[in-house]
């Protein structure tokens, strides 16, 4: 089983807790969470020992990536068979140990948090850069595009979680906190740094 709840620990584990109630014993619960703790999840189940993360990449459908991390009781047989099942489903797995950011959002937040920086600090015109980044083929679309199709909120908070765990080395775009505080998500919303119909 794998759940895709809002990124906040209390749902996480009121999640957890009704699965482990619900599923059989045998079952391995999934989180495909960013940047959450899976030890902290599992402290909501029965059996913190069949607790995985299994973090698909966006858009899912495209992205071949999983990112499968290990919590401090996961056990191996369960981590073997998160590998397997994203290999079924021809995703490649890469396993994690369960540090904030885990693998690839530590790489690509270390990297989009120099161009918030830049833009904010410099005044840079937010469409032109996701231009460039796009037209350069650095990435398939812009750091402020793709943050609105994750969500305004979700990103935000790993963000901030970087912050918090490293330091100034990972910036908290401010306009991205402003949107955020009024409500404005991304496309899940309509609005976010670009309009959507």
């Amino acid at each position: 089983m794998v759940e895709a709840v809002p990124e906040r620990m209390q749902i996480k584990q009121a999640v957890f807790a009704e699965l482990d109630a619900v599923t059989p014993g045998h079952a391995i619960l999934a989180s495909n969470t960013s940047s959450l703790s899976i030890t902290e999840m599992g402290e909501a189940t029965s059996r913190p020992d069949k607790v995985v993360g299994f973090h698909y990449f966006y858009p899912a459908s495209i992205m071949r990536l999983i990112e499968v991390i290990e919590g401090d009781e996961t056990s191996e047989e369960t981590v073997t068979a998160a590998t397997g099942f994203a290999q079924q489903i021809r995703k490649q797995p890469i396993r994690c140990a369960e540090v904030p950011g885990f693998v690839v959002n530590r790489i690509l937040n270390s990297a989009v948090s120099e161009i918030w920086r830049a833009q904010e600090e410099e005044g840079l015109d937010i469409e032109e850069i996701d231009k460039v980044v796009q037209e350069s083929k650095a990435a398939p679309m812009g750091p402020f595009y793709l943050t609105d199709l994750l969500g305004l909120d979700t990103v935000l908070h790993v963000a901030e979680h970087l912050h918090e765990s490293y330091g100034d080395r990972f910036f908290v775009h401010s306009q991205m906190k402003e949107l955020v505080e009024a409500g404005n998500l991304g496309q899940k919303t309509g609005k976010g740094f670009y309009e959507h119909g």
